[in-house]
Parts: structure tokens; sequence; C-alpha cells
């Protein structure tokens, strides 16, 4: 097992933590939270692509796609067909985001009321990135990192899908 697969297999044993009664309290509004943490950050990175110059449907795609989570990034540019700079710059983004979460989160914990698991399950819909909602949470309350990861890998799992696809779909419509 190399170090990628150790950090997966990793990841995937925080969710034997979970209580299956709290997770099922994140409800529709942890979907909600899944879809617009995936939606989002895949319009941002997007955008910012293309005021960078990016303006083909490829690099706009895999550009968002690494907003969404270092991980969408490569697979989607993999899929694509993105020549290898873009694709570390996918790469990038989503870890200047994970940076940005892992550090953001203990400070922000009180004032969003991340304080239970439901809304760490909530919180790691909406931030996606799950090393980043991992080690916020860790920092913030240890407890609620199994949480929090459970439904931040459902997001990867998410972009993985709907990035190459659906999400390439809209930008090449949109910019041809």
């Amino acid at each position: 097992m190399g170090g990628a697969m150790l950090r997966d297999l990793a990841i995937v044993a925080t969710a034997f933590e979970v209580n299956v009664v709290e997770a099922r309290r994140a409800g529709l509004v942890g979907v909600l939270a899944l879809g617009l943490g995936t939606v989002l950050p895949f319009l941002v990175g997007a955008v910012v692509a293309w005021a960078f110059g990016y303006r083909d449907a490829v690099s706009m795609t895999t550009l968002g796609a690494g907003a969404i989570t270092y991980i969408v990034g490569p697979v989607t540019g993999a899929a694509l067909g993105a020549r290898s700079d873009v694709i570390a710059l996918s790469i990038a983004t989503g870890v200047f985001k994970a940076v940005l979460v892992m550090v953001g989160t203990p400070f922000a914990a009180k004032f969003i009321g991340l304080d239970n698991p439901r809304s760490a399950m909530i919180f790691g819909g909406f931030m996606g990135t799950v090393s980043g909602v991992t080690g916020g949470l860790a920092a913030t309350d240890p407890k609620l990192v199994p949480y929090g990861a459970l439904t931040a890998t459902f997001h990867t799992g998410l972009g993985c899908l709907v990035a190459p696809s659906v999400l390439y779909f809209i930008v090449r419509a949109l910019v041809g």
C-alpha cells in the first residue's frame, strides 16, 4: 500500500466511528450542502481560470474541479485530456483550499455553530476537502471528525462523477 492508498484507507476507516442515527439527522440539508459544496467551488474555480486566460472548456473544467478538491482536479483533468500544467494548477488550487479550510475551521467554528455531528456533516459536505475538514475538525473537536469526514468523502466521490461529465458539458456549452 502506497501513500495515497494508506491515506484513503485512513479516511474510510474514520467512517466506522459514525453513529448511523446521527448521520441520518443531516438529512436534506446535508444533501443540499453536498450539492452546493460541489457546484459553488467549481463555479469559482472556472471563473478564476477564465479570468487568468484559460478559455478552453477542458482547462476551465479541470481548474474548477481542482477548486472542489485536489483529488477531483487531476481525476477530471486526466479524464478530459488536460495538459499537465493545468492538472498541476488544479492540484495546487485544491491544496490551497484544503489549507484554508484546515486553518480557518477552528476560528469559524463558534460563529457557524460547528459543535455537533449534524453541523459537522453539513460542514464536511459544503467544504468538501477531506484533509481540510478532518484537520480543521480535529483542531475544533476530535469527536466531530468522523462526521465531517464522512460527507467530505462523499463530496470527493460526487465531484469525481459530475466534474468530468455534467459540469464539463455545461462549461463546453457555455464557452465552446
